[in-house]
């Protein structure tokens, strides 16, 4: 409308020729006219434009959780996830932009939405996965003539290793072992604890094996102390026997010690002595807190768990919770390695990273020591006893972190594997912790033995390391 009433205006000069001065409009006018004009219809075309914006293109996530891709040894079918959480947009703020001036149209385009939290790993569900392990019984060196190579140990079902841990609020990628071995380059990472840190150690020994040779340095004679090294990537993967992460001596009738012994105040040197050559620790104990022990403070018997009092001549000796000494024992440990770092970060050498996986149930259908075998299908919730040692170390893990200063360069990790790893009893050795268990003259005349506490390999713990690779690189 401006520029109708400009070109009227014009031409009314353009009759009315009786003054000179009047009858030609000044070049530089016309122009300066003609843009305000042009700004007045881009304004108007702005805000008064009605076209609605096209609808954000809606993503989906293929949910594989059906009853025909059910994992067979779960029998009921677990609650359905909840569908993914979509990002909102901000609301329009067109109009209210056109109030201010253009700084603030400026600052209102460049604010971006807060990072998403961290993943939580451990709410999912097992979906099939077609794709073959990145390693097999023969291909790893690491677990040759080994417990838990159970394909190479006779067992014929491979259906196990075709599953994968889908969380229910993100995606897990899989695993990379270039991508492991890129941060573990001039590193050594330790794996402290029982014989699931060996067998997690062992699992991550052969996944990073596909992408490069390991080397094994070192063996002590019973192969409870081991470390390896990728050349390639001057990087190191070691093995501790820790049971108790404290000082211990593990029960043995052979050797006729019926209960543990345990110092509650005292570390085990074995690994603690190494702290200045570890860059990253990852522990991993609870199975043997559950056994009947002996604890032991300030040189004398503090209590006891599960013992007889015939054995300490009927002195009344406390009877305490193995969940109170598991708690105390994860803690000491954790506050620990802070100490340490704390006192030795000027020099930058020691353990930068702590990460602790949480309680990896059994699944015996019975007493282990009587040959039962493990259970056919999962419990789909988690019992008591599992529960609560998964949250002692968690809980343990988020008070050592929260003890750290902002600018403290020490990390605490859970790498919480506890709900996953109920859900697969299938996963284990079974009888196959033993080559060819059913041969003719192998049992010896007793029950064959079963294994329904550790992983076969390839198999569920090489889920283990997949979450501890994007727990490092969080």
């Amino acid at each position: 409308m401006m520029v109708t009433n400009v070109l009227k205006t014009y031409q009314h000069h353009l009759h009315h020729n009786d003054k000179q001065h009047q009858l030609s409009l000044p070049k530089k006018k016309f122009v300066t006219y003609a843009v305000y004009a042009l700004i007045a219809v881009a304004l108007l075309y702005l805000f008064v434009d009605t076209a609605t914006p096209p609808a954000a293109a809606s993503s989906t996530t293929t949910k594989p959780s059906s009853l025909a891709a059910r994992p067979p040894w779960i029998q009921q079918l677990p609650p359905a996830p909840p569908p993914l959480s979509t990002i909102s947009p901000p609301p329009y703020q067109g109009q209210a932009a056109a109030d201010n001036n253009d700084e603030t149209l400026l600052i209102v385009s460049t604010t971006t939405a807060a990072p998403p939290p961290p993943c939580d790993y451990s709410d999912g569900e097992w979906v099939p996965d077609a794709r073959t392990p990145l390693y097999n019984g023969t291909t790893c060196g690491a677990i040759k003539d080994d417990g838990r190579s159970c394909t190479a140990n006779g067992r014929a079902d491979t259906g196990y290793v075709y599953w994968r841990w889908q969380p229910r609020a993100c995606d897990l990628p899989a695993f990379s072992a270039a991508a492991f071995l890129r941060w573990l380059r001039n590193r050594h990472m330790a794996f402290v604890g029982d014989s699931l840190a060996r067998n997690q150690a062992e699992s991550l020994v052969c996944l990073l094996s596909s992408a490069s040779p390991p080397e094994l340095v070192h063996r002590s004679a019973d192969g409870r102390f081991r470390r390896w090294l990728f050349r390639d990537h001057n990087a190191t993967v070691s093995i501790f026997w820790s049971p108790f992460l404290l000082k211990g001596v593990e029960k043995s009738e052979r050797d006729g010690v019926r209960y543990n012994q345990v110092f509650l105040d005292a570390f085990d040197e074995r690994w603690m002595s190494q702290l200045g050559a570890i860059d990253a620790a990852v522990l991993s104990a609870g199975h043997w807190f559950r056994i009947p022990s002996v604890y032991h403070e300030g040189g004398r018997v503090v209590g006891c768990h599960g013992c007889d009092a015939a054995e300490f001549n009927h002195t009344a000796v406390a009877e305490i919770s193995f969940f109170s000494v598991f708690r105390d024992a994860v803690r000491r440990t954790l506050a620990e390695a802070t100490r340490w770092h704390h006192e030795q970060q000027h020099s930058g050498a020691g353990v930068k990273l702590v990460a602790m996986t949480t309680f990896s149930p059994s699944h015996f259908e019975g007493q282990w020591n009587e040959g039962a075998p493990c259970k056919k299908n999962a419990d789909t919730e988690l019992g008591y006893n599992e529960t609560e040692m998964r949250k002692i170390v968690v809980e343990a893990v988020e008070e050592a972190s929260s003890s750290c200063s902002s600018s403290s360069t020490m990390r605490f990790a859970a790498v919480d594997v506890t709900a996953l790893a109920n859900l697969r009893p299938d996963g284990h050795p079974g009888p196959y912790m033993r080559k060819n268990p059913f041969a003719a003259g192998n049992t010896g005349g007793r029950p064959v033995q079963h294994d329904c506490l550790h992983w076969c390999m390839p198999g569920p713990v090489d889920t283990f390391n997949q979450i501890l690779l994007q727990t490092i690189l969080r």
